[in-house]
């Protein structure tokens, strides 16, 4: 399967991104921080938050990478899983108004998108370490990615999204 280049992979990002906040600009400011999202306990400002943590992680896997180093999400899965790391994400930002949680998305979002922009097309297309063996397109890709494939991961909260505002929106 061809990788996409980083000016695609770029659009598959803000272009999903601006579906997600379409999603949530059609909220009263209350339903933000109302829980129920996919029928679980998350509320949208819960899903803002993170989405930005899954672009913090490719932000310090790149990082990680440049040092020769492993990903930091990749070792936090392997001792705590994807739920564990899921869930001790979304409890650090709880207390996060929902303004400043759109916001620090914001800021994440355009560091990652700034981060993809300025990598050299050599760097992009080699792997992210010497032992690895997949290009970093892939490796980044998989961790902003989701079950539509890379780079896909607010796509993949999108249907949940679009049933909350159903039910809540104006």
């Amino acid at each position: 399967m061809a990788q996409p280049t980083r000016t695609e992979a770029i659009r598959i990002l803000e272009r999903d991104r601006r579906t997600t906040l379409t999603f949530i600009q059609r909220l009263p400011a209350r339903a933000l921080t109302t829980r129920g999202l996919g029928g679980g306990d998350w509320s949208p400002k819960d899903l803002i938050g993170h989405l930005e943590s899954w672009e913090q992680h490719a932000l310090d896997a790149l990082d990680a990478w440049a040092r020769g180093e492993p990903a930091p999400s990749d070792v936090a899965l392997r001792s705590a899983g994807l739920n564990a790391l899921n869930r001790a994400e979304v409890e650090r930002k709880s207390r996060w108004s929902a303004a400043r949680s759109l916001r620090s998305a914001t800021d994440t979002h355009g560091r990652l998108v700034a981060a993809i922009r300025s990598l050299p097309d050599d760097r992009w297309l080699a792997p992210p370490t010497r032992r690895a063996r997949r290009p970093l397109v892939r490796s980044i890709g998989g961790i902003l990615g989701g079950p539509s494939g890379a780079f896909r991961h607010d796509a993949a909260h999108h249907p949940d999204l679009k049933e909350f505002v159903e039910r809540y929106g104006s």
